[in-house]
């Protein structure tokens, strides 16, 4: 078998040199927890909270506003099930595509409140870019009543990056709060978050580089938000848990890195982006998401055919590639981003999606795209 070219980068991304290397003392030879006073804890916690400079400074956070977690999963379902304003009762706006993380912590969120939480959906236009007009339609349906929105800075699927900061000034102009899930975006496009006046964000550290199973979520100061986590006084009484001191300093190195080399990254991953596009010429697709989108993610859709077929064909061939999001993976149905954006049916289930990164060179998207070729050809 030829090497194997592994372009599924958006499920989860190699582990960066900058955070092994990071990471080898506290997986090796430095044990301390960072919640002891003595020695080794405290060299623990001092590399705790110079992770936690360094990824504050990356976003324009202040030190005190970033809390880690556990990756994605956990800072989304926190900003969305912690939003507690203090009457008790709340309102929660999400976008049509946003990532299961987001939309099924509303419909828990719903479920916890009995009742006391209600949730509305802001569409989406072809190209997956939320409809800015129905927001404040949505917000004066109960102006009274504290609301959170959420809208992902960037999709995970289809790579669109939205307009996060007229729709976080639109919701700050009706008294709302703004969370977005910043997890397929963070260490691919800049982020300042007080340029885009959210009071949430949620990030995961393995898809920039970082080791899975830790993130974070920045709280903007003042913004009404509980523990999801109980039990010790970490992360400043806000999430209990021993800290991941090797999971932290390795996400910071690997932000770090991505910001400092991003515009080469960029560069580099659109020429793979047009190579691979190029090589694909004559088949009947459908390129979804926006032009401003994340680098090197394509999501396409081929008429006609079967995305989990192709999925498995090019497996087969020594090609990783994937039909959508990795925890939609199971399941066999269109995807809710697909249905979201129009994809015409004789297209929707032709479905898939190549994501390339650090390792990925020329010559992989040109052998992906020979293999789209052939497996496509034969009218699957």
């Amino acid at each position: 078998m030829k090497d194997f070219i592994y372009a599924d980068c958006a499920a989860t991304a190699a582990l960066s040199p900058d955070a092994l290397e990071a990471m080898l003392p506290w997986l090796t030879t430095d044990h301390g927890n960072a919640s002891q006073p003595h020695m080794s804890g405290q060299r623990a916690r001092e590399a705790v909270e110079n992770a936690r400079e360094t990824v504050s400074g990356l976003i324009g956070a202040s030190h005190d506003e970033i809390v880690f977690t556990s990756g994605g999963t956990e800072s989304d379902n926190w900003a969305i099930r912690g939003f507690a304003p203090a009457s008790g009762k709340r309102r929660i706006i999400a976008s049509a595509i946003e990532h299961h993380a987001v939309l099924n912590a509303c419909r828990e969120a719903a479920n916890e409140r009995q009742g006391a939480t209600e949730i509305d959906t802001v569409p989406v236009d072809a190209f997956g870019i939320a409809h800015e007009d129905a927001l404040p339609t949505l917000l004066k349906k109960e102006k009274d009543v504290p609301t959170l929105v959420s809208v992902m800075l960037a999709n995970n699927e289809i790579g669109t990056v939205e307009p996060i900061k007229k729709l976080a000034g639109t919701a700050r102009a009706y008294g709302a709060y703004f969370h977005t899930d910043a997890v397929a975006a963070a260490g691919k496009i800049p982020i300042d978050v007080a340029d885009l006046g959210v009071d949430l964000l949620s990030a995961s550290a393995h898809k920039f580089g970082g080791p899975q199973g830790v993130g974070f979520l920045y709280i903007k100061k003042g913004t009404p938000i509980r523990p999801l986590l109980f039990g010790g006084s970490q992360e400043r009484s806000m999430r209990a848990g021993t800290e991941n001191v090797a999971g932290i300093v390795g996400a910071a190195a690997a932000l770090r890195s991505c910001c400092e080399n991003m515009e080469r990254t960029t560069e580099r991953l659109t020429r793979l982006e047009n190579r691979l596009l190029a090589g694909i010429r004559g088949t009947d697709h459908i390129r979804n998401g926006a032009e401003y989108h994340v680098p090197g993610l394509v999501s396409i859709s081929f008429r006609g055919a079967d995305g989990e077929t192709i999925l498995h064909r090019l497996d087969l061939k020594g090609i990783a590639i994937s039909t959508g999001a990795a925890c939609d993976s199971v399941r066999t149905r269109t995807s809710h981003v697909i249905g979201a954006i129009g994809v015409p049916a004789e297209y929707a289930n032709g479905t898939v999606r190549i994501s390339f990164g650090a390792n990925n060179t020329e010559d992989d998207a040109d052998r992906i795209a020979a293999e789209l070729l052939s497996v496509v050809k034969e009218k699957l």
